[in-house]
């Protein structure tokens, strides 16, 4: 089963385009990156550049819409991502428990959905698609 950890630092919401984390920080994520990676469950990851340095795209009343940030109303943000693939929710949260975060940081832990697990309809629909995955091997 594939996971998604995503990575909500807190001190990211309001943090400088050209912000970057601490040597000593990069450091503990590289080993428990290379923990992941040891283990043979990392599929993919990177850290993300603050909000401040993005753009929102939205569409409203039928009108695409870009908003450069920083944004103001944002509570939690995303700062970066692991995607792994392990046996079981349990095992990707107690993957999860082992990141060195600081306090008031979060990762929150979401299954990447299969194409198995769809109905045929939704599988039809989807049929012609190729797996970017498939097709980068």
């Amino acid at each position: 089963m594939r996971f998604m950890m995503l990575m909500l630092p807190a001190d990211q919401c309001n943090a400088a385009p050209d912000a970057l984390p601490s040597a000593e920080a990069v450091g503990q994520m590289m080993r428990f990156n290379k923990s992941l990676q040891e283990a043979g469950v990392l599929l993919a990851l990177d850290g993300l550049h603050p909000p401040s340095a993005g753009a929102r795209v939205r569409v409203v009343d039928g009108k695409v819409t870009v908003t450069d940030g920083p944004f103001a109303e944002a509570k939690e943000v995303v700062g970066g991502y692991w995607i792994i693939d392990v046996g079981s929710r349990e095992e990707a949260i107690a993957w999860a428990s082992r990141c060195p975060i600081g306090p008031d940081n979060t990762i929150e832990v979401r299954q990447v959905f299969e194409m198995s697990e769809f109905p045929p309809e939704l599988r039809k629909a989807a049929e012609g698609f190729e797996d970017p995955r498939q097709s980068a091997a």
